[in-house]
């Protein structure tokens, strides 16, 4: 056995030979710890709140004055104790399970998953105690706290998401992002960053091969140096995270020095695998032999997911179809009073796998509007076409189009099963003859009452944007998904954008 009698300077320098600082990563001090700092405190406090409400609730509903237990007798003075130390292990369990990371916050799906993880694991945990010390848990007082309290955080941490997303809108509270790898990868992830400003990035450099003979600044953003100088060009520009997309020189001993040298600016490694418009829940990540290899699942369109899908649109489309008859009925008189010609208005579409299928609507239009279609569009008719001042629309059908009131008789094709509540938007043709080998993948799924696409700007948005809206609801489609989206078209309905 042998000691090394090296002077500590002397150690210090093999530190740095291996990629580690002596003192350890460094703590980062500057603007983005801050917001990050303001971040967690605003959680907390909206925890604290929000379980303080819940076990509040439980403990007056359980012992009220109307029962003979009052706040100082042995009962309930046991069920105020309970309740504090309840509260306080509630925020601590929250914490411990990740709910107030920084890197979670605002992240939606996931913040949520963790909140709501980390209470019923807490309440699991309270039963297994208190059968084990033979304490009787009022389960009237458990029936109140544990859903109000759900409910309290869950909505809490809503509020602060919609504020956040607010924040960021406005260019605030981002993360300082240098970006790495091939320029063709690079330039499509710096516009995926610059066109979603809710996940909390901005790209302040990027980082290529050869980059320090490549001044100009690639898609408007400036070239920082070479992929081997990216922890350097990290620590120079302070930058908060690094996200590595694919180039050909990203063997895994390359990824890992970068990660060692990244430990000495404190900046996150983020590595963007090469995979565009998959949600997380169809990705599981696997280690083999210390390598994460990342698994994606089939989109749900068969099975029992499908079963479900079709049982939703059913159930609920017939009960919507029972509260539109009347509004229909009368908007049908005064589409006749109005103008001439019928009130409903049929069209052939191309449904899932191509199908055609008979269109309801309510008519919008002059009676003669389809043989002015080639006037009007002036001979372009292209995938997603519709002129924003048609002048064939009537005054009553504008008013229509607005609140998406002419859809209303759409209600009936989804319970014959013609179309979906949930899917992209029903296209004629025309409009399918044109489509390329990406955007046949819209005919997997039945078309759509609303879709993803009609509450994300609907006819204000390009082509493309349409299109990577469709082609994302196709590829990662759920339950859930849909449930979310049906809420926000009540939003659009009351609030309408994008319409004509």
């Amino acid at each position: 056995m042998t000691i090394d009698s090296r002077a500590p300077s002397d150690l210090e320098d093999v530190h740095a030979d291996l990629g580690e600082p002596a003192a350890g990563p460094r703590r980062r001090t500057g603007p983005a710890a801050r917001w990050q700092d303001v971040l967690v405190l605003r959680a907390v406090v909206m925890d604290l709140g929000a379980v303080m409400v819940a076990v509040a609730l439980g403990y007056v509903l359980r012992f009220d004055r109307s029962t003979e237990v009052q706040l100082f007798e042995p009962r309930g003075g046991q069920y105020v104790l309970i309740s504090v130390v309840l509260a306080e292990a509630w925020v601590l369990a929250i914490g411990l399970s990740g709910g107030r990371s920084p890197r979670v916050l605002g992240s939606g799906r996931e913040e949520y998953l963790r909140v709501v993880r980390a209470t019923v694991g807490l309440f699991g945990l309270t039963a297994i105690v208190c059968y084990l010390i033979k304490f009787d848990l009022a389960r009237s007082y458990v029936a109140v706290t544990l859903p109000i309290g759900i409910a309290l955080v869950v909505g809490g941490r809503w509020l602060l998401t919609t504020l956040l997303h607010r924040e960021r809108a406005r260019g605030e509270f981002h993360r300082r992002t240098l970006v790495v790898g091939a320029r063709g990868a690079v330039v499509d992830l710096c516009r995926r960053v610059d066109r979603n400003h809710q996940a909390g990035f901005r790209v302040v450099g990027v980082c290529l091969p050869g980059g320090r003979t490549l001044p100009s600044p690639v898609d408007g953003v400036p070239v920082l140096g070479d992929i081997e100088h990216a922890a350097e060009a990290a620590h120079a520009h302070d930058v908060d995270a690094v996200a590595v997309t694919a180039w050909d020189g990203a063997t895994p001993q390359v990824l890992k020095r970068l990660a060692w040298d990244l430990e000495r600016t404190g900046a996150e490694l983020m590595v963007v695998p090469g995979l565009a418009d998959v949600a997380s829940p169809r990705l599981m990540i696997t280690p083999v032999d210390g390598v994460p290899v990342v698994q994606v699942s089939p989109p749900g369109h068969t099975g029992i997911q499908h079963v479900l899908k079709r049982t939703f649109d059913v159930v609920v489309g017939g009960l919507f179809l029972l509260v539109a008859v009347l509004p229909v009925l009368t908007l049908a008189g005064l589409i006749r009073l109005t103008s001439p010609g019928p009130a409903l208005f049929t069209q052939q579409r191309i449904g899932q796998y191509g199908r055609p299928f008979t269109l309801y609507k309510l008519r919008t239009m002059r009676q003669d509007a389809e043989a002015q279609l080639a006037d009007v569009l002036d001979g372009a008719v292209g995938v997603y076409y519709k002129p924003k001042a048609d002048p064939r629309v009537t005054r009553l059908g504008r008013f229509l189009r607005k609140y998406s009131l002419d859809e209303l008789p759409q209600l009936l094709n989804v319970v014959k099963g013609d179309m979906s509540l949930v899917g992209p938007r029903p296209q004629v043709a025309l409009e399918v003859a044109q489509y390329d080998d990406a955007l046949r993948r819209r005919l997997f799924v039945k078309p759509g009452l609303t879709g993803l696409w009609q509450v994300s700007g609907r006819n204000d948005l390009t082509i493309d944007q349409g299109t990577r809206l469709d082609l994302y609801y196709v590829e990662n489609w759920s339950l859930l998904g849909d449930i979310a989206i049906m809420l926000r078209t009540a939003r659009e309905v009351l609030a309408p954008s994008g319409s004509y």
